[in-house]
């Protein structure tokens, strides 16, 4: 088999391929030479979902030795399912697949794209013709005081690190009665929906275990909203049935639960708590924050004819899931493509992002739209609605779509099937 792309880490570069294997469960790198190249026809920065996506579709155009990834994590998580980790409906193992066993691993440390070229951790500098910058959002667990050294404390847990997604579930087995509160903060976050995902199970949890008449369930954003698509923050007033409670313009600025209402700057309260379930700030990461490349440190694709963003580090005006990085890949890869021909790219990415809005431990409310905040859906029936079948996709279809599609770049978003199940229907 062929070497995915060349995987840049550390004084000896190694090829990998078995992650995007087909129903692979092991990554199984093959050992290149040493020699590594200090210059690639396409060079990504950043394995995540979008980065790893994009090193394929370019694999195919410019050939295995002329791609490199620069990638310091040596596992790869479809965090997406951490949601369901936290509330125990999967397990962590599931969640991860090794990216390549080496180390000292590599990361970049400046980019210098009036050059056309990246400086490495290890002091290399490499050169390309095309950079594709995929270096994902940084977790800020550090800008709530009290954070991350608050997560020893047995009662607070966090969805979005993998070191703190099971504290999240064992915060939900230890809690006997009190508040069990939710944050969503102020700021840019990936993957917005989960928040109140876990909220969810969790009350489905606490039904489950006879412990809801005990918990007084809480969720404090910072939004103004509950969803910022009509539809289906409508829908969502099962909020109200559930008798949860909302608080809006709130935001967590320390561990013991002190929130700031935004509304009035200065003026806080605290909340006592039995479970604490904590969404961090976040941010672009160090390397774009003072890059050329960025713009109020977010990836502006305008600013570099060769030089391009996807996924969570863009400044795009959309939410920042697997779902949009995988709408995007498709047009970048026809957009370079028309760019090496000389050609004038047409096509725009309209926004398209989706948020399977899990409300319990099998029911789903598949959100999908658009730039404009209105509804883009897939199938042809009212998705607002909770679904089993919506749950089934989410929980096992979606990450088999991950895993053996879309890391191959074979999956650029459900465009043409939405196209097959509207035919005919205005």
């Amino acid at each position: 088999m062929s070497p995915l792309v060349t995987l840049v880490s550390g004084p000896c570069a190694q090829l990998f391929t078995c992650l995007l294997r087909l129903g692979s469960q092991q990554a199984s790198p093959l050992q290149a030479s040493c020699a590594a190249k200090n210059h690639y026809e396409v060079l990504v920065l950043g394995g995540d979902s979008s980065g790893i996506t994009m090193a394929a579709r370019m694999k195919r155009k410019e050939g295995a030795e002329n791609v490199a990834v620069v990638e310091p994590s040596e596992r790869h998580f479809y965090q997406p399912v951490w949601m369901l980790v936290g509330a125990v409906a999967k397990q962590l193992s599931s969640s991860g697949r090794p990216t390549v066993s080496v180390i000292p691993s590599a990361r970049v440390v400046k980019l210098t794209p009036d050059k056309d070229y990246i400086h490495t951790g290890d002091g290399k500098e490499i050169s390309y013709k095309y950079l594709l910058i995929a270096l994902g959002i940084h977790l800020d667990y550090e800008k709530i005081k009290g954070q991350p050294e608050g997560f020893v404390h047995p009662k607070i847990g966090s969805n979005y690190s993998v070191k703190t997604v099971e504290k999240t579930w064992k915060a939900l087995q230890d809690f006997k009665e009190g508040n069990a509160v939710f944050t969503f903060p102020n700021a840019p976050v990936k993957r917005a929906g989960a928040p109140q995902k876990i909220m969810y199970l969790s009350e489905a949890y606490f039904r489950k275990v006879g412990k809801r008449s005990k918990a007084n369930i809480i969720f404090n954003t910072s939004l103004g909203g509950i969803f910022g698509v009509k539809k289906y923050a409508d829908a969502l007033q099962i909020i109200q049935e559930r008798n949860i409670t909302v608080n809006y313009k709130q935001n967590l600025i320390e561990v013991r639960a002190v929130f700031e209402n935004l509304d009035k700057p200065g003026e806080t309260h605290v909340i006592s708590y039995e479970m604490l379930h904590v969404t961090p700030p976040m941010s672009p990461t160090d390397v774009l924050k003072t890059s050329p490349v960025a713009d109020a440190g977010w990836v502006d694709h305008k600013r570099y004819p060769n030089a391009f963003g996807i996924g969570d580090c863009t400044n795009l005006p959309t939410s920042k899931t697997a779902a949009a990085a995988a709408a995007q890949s498709g047009i970048l890869d026809r957009t370079i493509s028309l760019i090496r021909k000389n050609q004038t790219p047409k096509e725009n990415y309209d926004g398209y992002t989706s948020c399977p809005l899990v409300t319990g431990y099998n029911r789903v409310i598949l959100a999908e739209f658009d730039y404009n905040a209105q509804p883009l859906e897939t199938f042809p029936f009212d998705q607002s609605k909770e679904r089993l079948s919506m749950y089934l996709m989410k929980a096992d279809l979606i990450p088999f779509l991950y895993w053996n599609m879309m890391l191959r770049g074979y999956w650029g978003g459900p465009a043409f099937l939405r196209k097959l199940f509207h035919l005919g229907m205005s």
